[in-house]
């Protein structure tokens, strides 16, 4: 495989060899396509807990445990007048 890169990022890991960090560019995109990979498994694993809460909160519209939405919105409301107190 033959890739080519844009200036600016030939530059960047130049900078990163410069610095001290990386011997090579070789260290410095595996370090990178490593920090990819772990951004793609932490998203996979977001998407599925979410996918998780979601059909809990379907079966609970479903059997009925619902709560208005003026009273989420008036404890949303407190919570955030009372964090602002507490920054002051």
């Amino acid at each position: 495989m033959n890739i080519s890169l844009k200036p600016e990022h030939e530059q960047f890991i130049q900078a990163q060899i410069a610095s001290g960090k990386f011997a090579n560019a070789d260290e410095v995109i595996d370090l990178a396509f490593k920090l990819l990979e772990k951004l793609d498994n932490d998203y996979i694993q977001w998407l599925e807990q979410t996918r998780q809460k979601v059909e809990v909160g379907l079966a609970q519209i479903e059997r009925g445990e619902v709560i208005d939405g003026e009273v989420v919105i008036d404890r949303l409301r407190e919570k955030l007048r009372k964090a602002r107190e507490a920054q002051e």
